[in-house]
This record gives C-alpha cells, sequence and structure tokens, in this order.
C-alpha cells in the first residue's frame, strides 16, 4: 500500500466497498505504522456508513500475515528476560506486548476475513477490536521510542499466530483459544506488570498499560460472547464446551493465579474459573 492513506487503503475494494475484503487489505500489510493507518481508515470507513458487511462471501485469507522482516522470530525460551527494573528490562517488556498488540491487530482482521456466515455484529465487533488493538500497538510503541528503542529491535515469538493457525478453520475453537485463553492470560499477567512499572518509578508505561487493560477486558468479553454465540447455534453446551477444548489443546499453558475479578468482567462464570483453576493441580 503505497502514497496517502485517504484513499489507498480501500484500493481493490469496489464502491461502497465491503469490510472483509478491506480486512484483507490491512492483514496483508507488512509495515506496522501503514497496518495502523489502514486500519483506522478501514475502520472509519465503517463507521460513517462507507463499507457494507457481506458475511457471506469467501476470501481467500493467507496463512500468514503481512509483518516486516522484524523482530526475528524464535522460541520463547529465547525471549529476552524483562524485568523492569533497568532500562533494559523495561525496553524487554514493552517490546514483548507491542508484539502482542501487533498480533492483536492481526488475529482481529483475520477472523473478520477468515470466517463467513456470522452476524453482521461480529465483524463490526472485531473490526472496532482491531482499531483499539492499532491504538494499543501505537500507544507503546511511543513509549519505546522514549527510551531510545523501536518495535523489531528485540526477538519475539509466535505463540498467539500458531493458535490462529491452529484454529484457522473453526470460528467456535478460534473464539474459545485465542480470547479466551491466550488474550485473556493478558488480563491475569498485565496488573503485576504494572506495579513492577511503577515500582521502578515508571508511571507512564504503567498508566499506558492500565488503559489497555481496561480495553482488553472488553476483547475477551467479545470472545466469551462470540463462543457462547457458536456453541448455542451448533447446541453444545459452553461450559463443558469450554473444558474439553482447554484440556485438549492447552493443557499446561495456562497458570495461576487467575485474575477473577477482570475474567469475571470477562465474560467466565465462576465455574469456568473453578474449572481452570482446578486445572493447575491436574
Amino acid at each position: 500500500m503505497n502514497g496517502s492513506m485517504d484513499a489507498p487503503a480501500l484500493t481493490g475494494i469496489n464502491a461502497p466497498g465491503e469490510l472483509r475484503a478491506a480486512a484483507l487489505v490491512c492483514l496483508e500489510t507488512a509495515d506496522p505504522e501503514e497496518k495502523c493507518r489502514c486500519t483506522e481508515t478501514v475502520y472509519a470507513a465503517l463507521q460513517s456508513g462507507r463499507l457494507a458487511v457481506d458475511p457471506r462471501c469467501r476470501l481467500e485469507v493467507p496463512l500468514r500475515p503481512g509483518r516486516p522482516e522484524r523482530p526475528r522470530l524464535v522460541p520463547p525460551a529465547r525471549v529476552p528476560r524483562r524485568r523492569p527494573g533497568s532500562r533494559a528490562g523495561r525496553i524487554a517488556l514493552i517490546h514483548a506486548v507491542v508484539h502482542i498488540e501487533f498480533n492483536a491487530v492481526n488475529l482481529a482482521w483475520d477472523a473478520v476475513a477468515r470466517f463467513p456466515g456470522m452476524p453482521e455484529a461480529f465483524y463490526r465487533d472485531w473490526a472496532r477490536v482491531a482499531a483499539e488493538e492499532a491504538r494499543h500497538f501505537r500507544l507503546l510503541a511511543r513509549r519505546l521510542a522514549s527510551l531510545g528503542a523501536a518495535y523489531g529491535d528485540l526477538p519475539a515469538h509466535d505463540g498467539l499466530w500458531e493458535m490462529a493457525l491452529a484454529t484457522r478453520d473453526d470460528v467456535l475453537e478460534r473464539m474459545a483459544l485465542v480470547p479466551r485463553v491466550l488474550e485473556a492470560r493478558g488480563l491475569d499477567v498485565t496488573p503485576g506488570m504494572i506495579e513492577r512499572l511503577r515500582a521502578a518509578g515508571d508511571g507512564e508505561t504503567a498508566a499506558v498499560l492500565e488503559r489497555i487493560l481496561e480495553e482488553e477486558i472488553g476483547h475477551v468479553a467479545l470472545g466469551s460472547h462470540w463462543f457462547r454465540y457458536c456453541c448455542t447455534r451448533r447446541g453444545w453446551p459452553p461450559r463443558e464446551t469450554f473444558r474439553r477444548l482447554v484440556r485438549q489443546r492447552m493443557r499446561g499453558r495456562i497458570k495461576p493465579p487467575l485474575h477473577r475479578a477482570a475474567r469475571r468482567a470477562a465474560g467466565f462464570t465462576e465455574r469456568e474459573l473453578e474449572e481452570l483453576e482446578a486445572m493447575f493441580d491436574a
């Protein structure tokens, strides 16, 4: 995507435009800043009524989104340690979170483009998530810049996108295992990160993470809503279905403690939380 983003974000999409095809343009854009601008343009067009939503169309969605050559992707054990007591540690922590936010933009657009046959509200919801994740990416990228660093300076891992690939054929599994497991993990760990940053004197980054945490609760709540919608449509019991998927696909990847208040706000029931905690000792 070259040139001004006033129009090129919708290049190749027939007027008045269609959201899911526009989502594919954003998904395939490699440069992070261009992807954020594309995301903002598409979401603004959706809000203004210039983009229709066609749940029936089937798109050729790539297995991998557009992304820059850096950061270099490595196994999780080789990602730099993230202790905010030092400048290098704060850079490593922020870099890890900004990488998650970049992936989250792609995950939201992938959901919009990949899964046909959902209600129009599903596509509008995840387009809004994409716009919010793009804003999160920019906030954190600015914090990195203030420390003399940039996204791509450090290696990162690809765990989020590996699960996107594993759930690419089933929207129910995507809603269960990406928002309700991997992204919900952020609800558990972010409060501790905020505390450590404040203790290290970095109140500005802590404030950014507090803002992000509030919106991420809403994103996980959307995952809960659409997971239950998919279960109802198939006649499957949501609690039992979620427990089965977690046991089959995520054993050992959910770590205590859970942030119970945040997870309740994001649509988890008390029984689900109890069952997740019981899995820690299974």
